[in-house]
């Protein structure tokens, strides 16, 4: 028996999971998939250049590869978190809440 071997996932020079030939990673279908709880075929559907079997593939390489990319996912998240943290103090944007307040007083 022959073997197939078919590489619809591939790693960068980072190690990061992409979709062969996209500019998709795996860990944003992983996301896609636990976020909104789509099924394979509804993931087609937002990501219609992608074939079921690119999109089975990442979810396999997540499954594979599960507690690293929750890791990673939870990473992302608390870094969001943190930035979004830094922007409410950031001197744009008191500058321009300070704005939207003076052109609040003068209408």
């Amino acid at each position: 028996m022959s073997v197939l071997l078919n590489t619809l996932i591939e790693l960068d020079e980072h190690g990061v999971a992409w979709i062969s030939g996209t500019k998709i990673k795996v860990i944003e279908v992983a996301t896609d998939k636990l976020a909104h709880g789509s099924s394979p075929e509804e993931m087609h559907f937002q990501y219609p250049h992608l074939s079921l079997a690119q999109i089975h593939a990442a979810l396999a390489c997540y499954y594979d590869n599960q507690d690293e990319f929750d890791t990673e996912i939870i990473r992302q998240a608390n870094w969001a978190r943190e930035l979004s943290e830094q922007a409410k103090n950031s001197p744009l944007r008191r500058k321009l809440e300070e704005r939207l307040r003076s052109q609040a007083g003068t209408k």
